[in-house]
């Protein structure tokens, strides 16, 4: 169960802090907020019978714990009738499903290769300082981090659900088939 919790943290922690600094726009209330939905989401996990329900239901006791927010702040101007939070996240779903195909491609790809994307991409390290976390030269660095994002272009394109441009740039995602 603790494995499983891990796992949403890793493929949602990113999404669901963008989807909460959406709403509460302060980005230690949303660090609270989001610190409280997984606390949330571990405690009641066990309660959740339809596994394919994961996303939606995550997304809503994300939801309710903003709105809870908003009600402990007791201020008369704002009312939580104002507040636009959707009841039905089809982009976040889409958007969650496409980034977790994308991180089952990068979980593909060799241990060099993912270590470079992820650094690069992910934790925001120029080439430069990967060059030096991985104590090899700048060309072999940025040889590897374009061998990478080239590997992994290919598999998410040759993904069915995935529609490109000529030029191989992601145009669309159906969200139906992944």
């Amino acid at each position: 169960m603790k494995k499983d919790v891990e796992n949403i943290w890793i493929d949602l922690n990113e999404e669901l802090y963008k989807f909460i600094y959406s709403k509460v726009k302060d980005k230690e209330v949303t660090k609270d907020i989001l610190q409280e939905v997984f606390i949330k989401i571990q405690l009641k996990i066990v309660q959740l019978q339809q596994v394919q329900k994961l996303i939606p239901w995550i997304y809503q006791i994300t939801r309710n714990t903003i709105i809870d927010y908003f009600r402990s702040l007791k201020i008369k101007n704002i009312s939580v009738d104002d507040i636009d939070i959707p009841q039905e996240q089809s982009e976040d779903i889409a958007y969650t499903k496409l980034s977790t195909c994308i991180n089952q491609k990068i979980d593909l790809l060799s241990s060099k290769h993912k270590e470079a994307i992820v650094l690069v991409t992910f934790k925001e390290y120029s080439q430069k300082e990967l060059a030096k976390h991985l104590k090899i030269s700048y060309s072999g660095t940025k040889s590897r981090v374009q061998k990478a994002r080239d590997i992994l272009k290919e598999n998410i394109i040759n993904c069915p659900n995935v529609e490109t441009d000529i030029q191989g740039k992601l145009i669309d995602f159906d969200s139906n088939n992944s």
